[in-house]
């Protein structure tokens, strides 16, 4: 069974800087895709970046590119997402999901078939 214990969030002041992690349990990790998604009150889950299980990135362009960075230790089972220069529009749950299939590549929400519990960030101005 899949588990994926997400950690890290937190309040931070406007330019302040989080680093959100999750361990995935259940599967090899080293051969699956990670996400980063989050969702804003009253909004739609989002894209927030990608990481392939070969270690390439994608990132949102429009909000995130440039300030948020996702890497990953697969020696540890780990994700992260460091992010930086936070800005209130940044406050959401986040969440951390691992691809349906070994070796698959997607950035929407179906694309992934397991997420973690989420985790709260919460950018003050």
């Amino acid at each position: 069974q899949v588990q994926l214990v997400e950690s890290g969030g937190g309040l931070v002041q406007t330019g302040g800087s989080l680093r959100l992690s999750c361990v995935a349990s259940g599967r090899t990790f080293s051969r699956y895709t990670m996400g980063w998604f989050r969702q804003a009150p009253g909004k739609e889950r989002e894209f927030v970046a990608v990481i392939t299980w070969g270690g390439g990135t994608t990132y949102d362009t429009g909000s995130v590119k440039g300030r948020f960075a996702i890497s990953r230790d697969n020696a540890k089972s780990t994700v992260y997402l460091q992010m930086n220069s936070l800005k209130p529009e940044d406050t959401a749950i986040y969440y951390c999901a691992i691809a349906k299939a070994p070796m698959y590549v997607g950035r929407t929400p179906t694309a992934f078939d397991s997420w973690g519990q989420g985790t709260q960030v919460t950018v003050s101005s």
